[in-house]
C-alpha cells in the first residue's frame, strides 16, 4: 500500500455491520466479534505504523444494500476530514453489498488516499488486479443479497398462497398467536374495525371519518415488541385509514402483490360491507369524498348511470344566443366512442331531475321503505353501541387491575423510604388509574348519549315528511346533498325511457338524525 511504503502512521478505522438487531443486546455480539478480529489484525501491523483510532463505527440492524447508515456516514465524513487513513473490515460485504455503492465509496477512498483492508480476504486496492478482485467479491456479495431477498419474497408468497400469516406489524382487530404465529381476533378491536367500516359508509369521506375517529379517541393498533417496546397508537391519517378500509385481511383473505388468497384467519368485516366500501372509495377517487365542484347544480351528478352501456352519465350544457343554457346528462361511452354506440345518448337534465324529486316525495308514503330504514339503523346502532360498551367494560377491568395493584403495593412503602423505584412505580400506577377513570367517564357518557339516539319509526317518517315543504327553499347545493343522501343510484335506459331508482336507507337515516339536533348536542 502506498501509505505503508512511506512508513507513516496509519490511522485505521474499524467498520462493523450486522443486518438485523437480533442478539445485539448481548454482552458480546457479532459487532464485537468483528471488531476484535480487526483489532488483532491492526495490532499485527504495528511495526508498519498502523494505529487503531478510538472511534467506533458500528451499524447494528442496517442492511448493506444501501448507504443509509449512520456509522457509515460518520466514517465517510471523518475520511473527508483527514482523520482516517485506512478502513478495516472483517469481510468486504460488511462495508457494502452493492457494487454501485461500493464504487462510490472507493472513489472517496482513492480521492483521500485511504487504504481499504478486509481481514479475511487478501487484496491490495492500490493496483488494478486488487481492484478487480475486490469487484469480483462485491459482485458475489450483491448476488448473495439479491438471492436472499428473492428467497424471502418467495417464502412470503408461498405462505400467503396457503393462507398463512407471514409476519409483519399486527393489524387493528387482530392479535398474533404466540404459539403458531397465526392471527386471532381481538374482540374489542374487531368491534372498532366494524364500526369504522360502518362509519365510512355513513360519512362516505375519508376526512370526515377521521374527524369522527379523533372525536372518539380511536387510534391505530397498539402492540408490544418482543423486547417490550410499545409501538403504534398513532392517530389515523388518510393513508392509514385507506389501508384499513382496503385490507382484504378483514374479510378472511390474504393479499400478496396482485394475488388474493383465502386466509386461515377469521373474517372481521362482512364481505358485502367490504364491497360497498370499495365501491365508494373507487367512486370518490382522487377527491377522497370531498364534494366535487358542481357549478351548474347537477342534482344527479355521480349517481346517474346509462343502463344501456352500464357506465356513468356526466352533466354538460349548451348555450344558445349567448344567454339561454340547456343542461343535459350525457353517456360517457357515447361521449368517448361516438353516439352510434349508445341508445341513451343524452337526457335533458331538468326533466329527469324533476322525475327523481317527484319519486323521492312519494317515498314519504312508502311504508316498506320506512321499515327498511328503521331495520338498517337498528343493526348499525347495536353494532356501534356494542363497541362503546365493550370499551367501557374493558376500562372497568383496567380500573380494577390498577386499584388492586396499588392496594397490594401501598403498605410496603413507608414514609421516608429511600427506595425511589418503589415510589416512582406507585406514582406511575396512580397515573394509569387516573387515565383509565377519565376515559371510563367519557365512554360512559357517550354510551348514555348514544342510547338516547336510537332511531324510531316516527323519526324516519318525520324526516321524509319534512322533505316536501322545505325543498323549494333549499339552495341548489343543499338540494344536491339531500338527493345524494337519499338516492344510491339511478339507471336510465334511453331505449325504453325507463328510469330505475335505488334508494339509500342509510342516507335517509342520516337526514332523520340531523332532524334531531338536541341528541347530537348531548352526544358531543
Amino acid at each position: 500500500m502506498s501509505k505503508q511504503a512511506n512508513n507513516r502512521q496509519l490511522n485505521c478505522a474499524i467498520y462493523t455491520r450486522k443486518s438485523t438487531d437480533e442478539g445485539l443486546d448481548k454482552e458480546f455480539n457479532s459487532l464485537d466479534a468483528q471488531r476484535e478480529c480487526a483489532e488483532a489484525y491492526i495490532k499485527s501491523q504495528t511495526q508498519e505504523g498502523w494505529h487503531c483510532v478510538p472511534d467506533r463505527y458500528d451499524d447494528g440492524g442496517f442492511t448493506g444494500g444501501n448507504m443509509d447508515r449512520p456509522a457509515l456516514r460518520q466514517l465517510l465524513a471523518d475520511i473527508e476530514a483527514g482523520k482516517v487513513n485506512c478502513v478495516v473490515v472483517y469481510k468486504v460485504d460488511r462495508l457494502s453489498r452493492s457494487l454501485m455503492d461500493f464504487a462510490r465509496m472507493l472513489e472517496v477512498f482513492e480521492r483521500n488516499q485511504v487504504a481499504f483492508v478486509s481481514v479475511t480476504q487478501q487484496f491490495n486496492t492500490t493496483n488494478s488486479m486488487g481492484r478487480l478482485m475486490l469487484n469480483v467479491l462485491l459482485s458475489f456479495a450483491q448476488f448473495e443479497r439479491e438471492l436472499i431477498s428473492e428467497r424471502t419474497r418467495d417464502k412470503i408468497a408461498a405462505a400467503r398462497r396457503k393462507g398463512k400469516w407471514s409476519g409483519g406489524m399486527p393489524l387493528l382487530g387482530y392479535d398474533i398467536d404466540g404459539q403458531g404465529g397465526k392471527l386471532k381476533i381481538n374482540d374489542v378491536e374487531a368491534n372498532k374495525v366494524r364500526a369504522i367500516y360502518d362509519l365510512y359508509l355513513e360519512k362516505q369521506s375519508i376526512m370526515a371519518t377521521i374527524a369522527e375517529l379523533d372525536q372518539r379517541g380511536w387510534t391505530n393498533k397498539v402492540w408490544q415488541t418482543r423486547k417490550g417496546t410499545q409501538r403504534g397508537g398513532s392517530q389515523f391519517t388518510k393513508a392509514t385509514l385507506f389501508r384499513l378500509l382496503t385490507n382484504v385481511t378483514y374479510i378472511g383473505k390474504l393479499g400478496y402483490k396482485d394475488e388474493i388468497n383465502e386466509g386461515e384467519q377469521d373474517a372481521i368485516v362482512d364481505a358485502d360491507v367490504w364491497r360497498k366500501v370499495q365501491a365508494i372509495l373507487r367512486r370518490n377517487g382522487r377527491t377522497g369524498g370531498v364534494e366535487a365542484r358542481n357549478k351548474f347544480g347537477a342534482l344527479l351528478k355521480g349517481i346517474l348511470r346509462c343502463a344501456c352501456c352500464d357506465c356513468s352519465m356526466t352533466p354538460t350544457h349548451t348555450t344558445k344566443n349567448g344567454t339561454k343554457r340547456y343542461r343535459y346528462y350525457v353517456c360517457m361511452k357515447a361521449q368517448k366512442r361516438g353516439w352510434k354506440n349508445c341508445k341513451s345518448k343524452s337526457v335533458p337534465a331538468a326533466e329527469i331531475e324533476k322525475f327523481v324529486v317527484d319519486k323521492i316525495r312519494q317515498v314519504c308514503h312508502d311504508a316498506s321503505m320506512v321499515d327498511e330504514v328503521v331495520e338498517q339503523a337498528k343493526i348499525q346502532f347495536e353494532r356501534e353501541l356494542g363497541v362503546l360498551v365493550a370499551e367501557r367494560d374493558a376500562l372497568v377491568k383496567e380500573r380494577e387491575y390498577w386499584n388492586e395493584a396499588i392496594r397490594i403495593a401501598a403498605p410496603s412503602i413507608k414514609p421516608g423510604d429511600p427506595s425511589s423505584k418503589s415510589l416512582e412505580q406507585l406514582a406511575d400506577w396512580h397515573e394509569n388509574l387516573h387515565r383509565a377513570e377519565h376515559r371510563h367517564a367519557i365512554v360512559t357518557a357517550r354510551v348514555q348519549a348514544f342510547q338516547a339516539q336510537a332511531l324510531t319509526r316516527d323519526d324516519v317518517v318525520n324526516a321524509l315528511t319534512s322533505f316536501v315543504p322545505i325543498w323549494e327553499s333549499l339552495t341548489v347545493r343543499e338540494q344536491s346533498r339531500i338527493v345524494q343522501l337519499i338516492v344510491k343510484q339511478i339507471d336510465y335506459d334511453g331505449a325504453t325511457g325507463r328510469v330505475t331508482i335505488t334508494f339509500h336507507p342509510d342516507g335517509i337515516k342520516t337526514i332523520a338524525m340531523e332532524n334531531r339536533p338536541q341528541l347530537h348536542e348531548a352526544a358531543s
